[in-house]
């Protein structure tokens, strides 16, 4: 086979292999995003979506712009028919916004901490810490082992899902600047990564994806009845052709009962010729 009619074949293959995908509608996880749809991808068999990360900006996932540089994380675990339900492995803040904050003149300490939390998910943290001054050394190690146990006690006594809630909320951090400020002042703390490595026990609170999914129909229902309805009442508004041909009958019924002095009448107040046989005058009157 020439080398042009073999490329011929592989591009004809490549098609195929992509006619044979289908989308999946990828799905936060159940707590405490109730199965949210956060995206889609495509793929040939259901298995194949099994371990596929996907990741999107913290501000799409709820709104708040002031995170818009932060990197949410989630991995898929499994397929439920085009459904493809996710869990949260962590987030990152994205490089160039962590260079603008570190200066030559502040301190910057950094840390990495690994925690496990109440319900057993093995989780690793590295936060950064920028003093508004540049501080000693002893200041710093001072203001580092205030952060890990600060993180070490948040994490062995709340569950992952209330770690998640606490880092994306900003209020673990606000909790590390508390504690550390009596060391030296700070500028600012950063939980700029999270990672999990293991997971542990799920607790599968929330409503279930069957109920998601027939909140989302009766939503969508809803939608479409309100915007029919709206629709018809602008249809109300609008004369149609029918209406005026009813109106124009009824007219003319009623000038057919008159006589044609009154007929011409009419029509001299209207400017009009007043000549003509009855049917004239009428046709005339309704022009």
């Amino acid at each position: 086979m020439a080398k042009g009619a073999k490329a011929r074949a592989a591009a004809r293959r490549q098609r195929d292999k992509w006619k044979s995908k289908r989308w999946y509608s990828i799905r936060a996880p159940r707590n405490p995003w109730s199965f949210r749809i956060i995206g889609e991808t495509l793929a040939e068999e259901p298995e194949m979506l099994i371990g596929r990360n996907y990741e999107i900006m913290q501000n799409e996932l709820d709104g708040d712009f002031s995170k818009m540089h932060v990197k949410i994380r989630f991995r898929v675990t499994e397929v439920l028919g085009n459904d493809a339900i996710t869990e949260f492995i962590g987030h990152q803040m994205m490089q160039d916004h962590v260079r603008r904050q570190v200066r030559r003149d502040r301190g910057k300490i950094d840390d990495t901490v690994d925690v496990v939390t109440e319900d057993g998910f093995y989780v690793r943290f590295k936060p950064l810490i920028l003093t508004r001054e540049r501080v000693k050394s002893s200041q710093k190690n001072e203001i580092r082992a205030i952060a890990r146990d600060s993180i070490l006690k948040a994490g062995a006594s709340s569950t992952w899902v209330a770690i998640q809630k606490s880092v994306m909320d900003g209020e673990l951090e606000a909790m590390i600047k508390e504690e550390a400020s009596k060391i030296s002042p700070i500028r600012m703390v950063m939980i700029r990564r999270t990672q999990l490595i293991q997971s542990g026990v799920t607790i599968n609170d929330g409503p279930t994806l069957e109920q998601i999914k027939a909140q989302e129909e009766a939503d969508k229902e809803s939608k479409e009845e309100l915007e029919d309805s709206d629709v018809d009442e602008d249809m109300d508004d609008v004369e149609g052709p029918e209406e005026i041909l009813d109106e124009e009958d009824g007219d003319s019924a009623d000038y057919e009962n008159m006589t044609v002095p009154e007929l011409k009448a009419i029509l001299k107040e209207a400017g009009k010729p007043v000549s003509g046989k009855k049917a004239d005058l009428i046709s005339r009157i309704l022009e």
